[in-house]
């Protein structure tokens, strides 16, 4: 199998997932939407959107959650939870991309995507609406991780990398993530993942465009 990433955060999470779990895949740096590369891609994923995994029949499989199931029952991992322990990380899932996960995207793209790659003038109502947002998921996610490590009550998994989607750019977007102390204390766990901490570490991956001003 071949995982096609870039360094976006949904790319990167599909990454640092197959190395965490250790999956079977040769990594491939990809750029869908550059000019003169739709063709190569469309028939992969026809939003051109990246993480990609292409098996060896040269069928694909995209969305980062969809990969993530993939790449642990490859590897024989638990980190994507089935059986009893399953409902419990989807509910983690489904309210993250919901409410945190959707927080934190609403302000890293004012902040961070938009500056990057120059689409206009950050939008301050926007990250206000987005800053509410993260206040209020915050303290729900905070009260959970008071009185345990990770999301699940049995361990690391799937849910916690999802719902840190993307925490790795908190100094760019200034996620006010030192407000709540739990949530704190749980990116310090997964940061001292190498995993997690360093998904590229010996990839060939170009770095993304600087953010002006930051």
């Amino acid at each position: 199998m071949k995982l096609l990433f870039s360094r976006n955060p949904n790319p990167r999470l599909a990454v640092a997932v197959a190395r965490q779990v250790g999956a079977p895949v040769a990594f491939e740096f990809a750029a869908p939407r550059a000019p003169g590369q739709a063709g190569r891609y469309r028939a992969l994923n026809p939003s051109l959107l990246l993480p990609i995994l292409v098996d060896a029949a040269g069928g694909s499989l995209w969305e980062a959650d969809a990969i993530a199931c993939r790449l642990s029952r490859e590897a024989g991992s638990r980190f994507w939870r089935t059986g009893s322990g399953e409902p419990a990380m989807i509910q983690w899932l489904s309210w993250g991309k919901e409410n945190f996960v959707h927080a934190c995207a609403m302000v890293s793209f004012e902040r961070v995507t938009k500056q990057r790659y120059g689409l206009g003038p950050v939008d301050e109502r926007e990250v206000a609406k987005g800053l509410e947002r993260f206040a209020d998921a915050a303290a729900l996610l905070g009260a959970q991780l008071a009185t345990r490590q990770w999301l699940l009550a049995d361990g690391l998994s799937y849910a916690d990398f999802r719902m840190a989607t993307f925490l790795h750019e908190r100094d760019l977007s200034g996620l006010p993530l030192h407000d709540h102390p739990a949530l704190l204390r749980w990116y310090g766990r997964l940061e001292a993942l190498q995993a997690w901490r360093d998904p590229f570490d010996g990839l060939d991956a170009p770095p993304l465009p600087p953010v002006p001003g930051r």
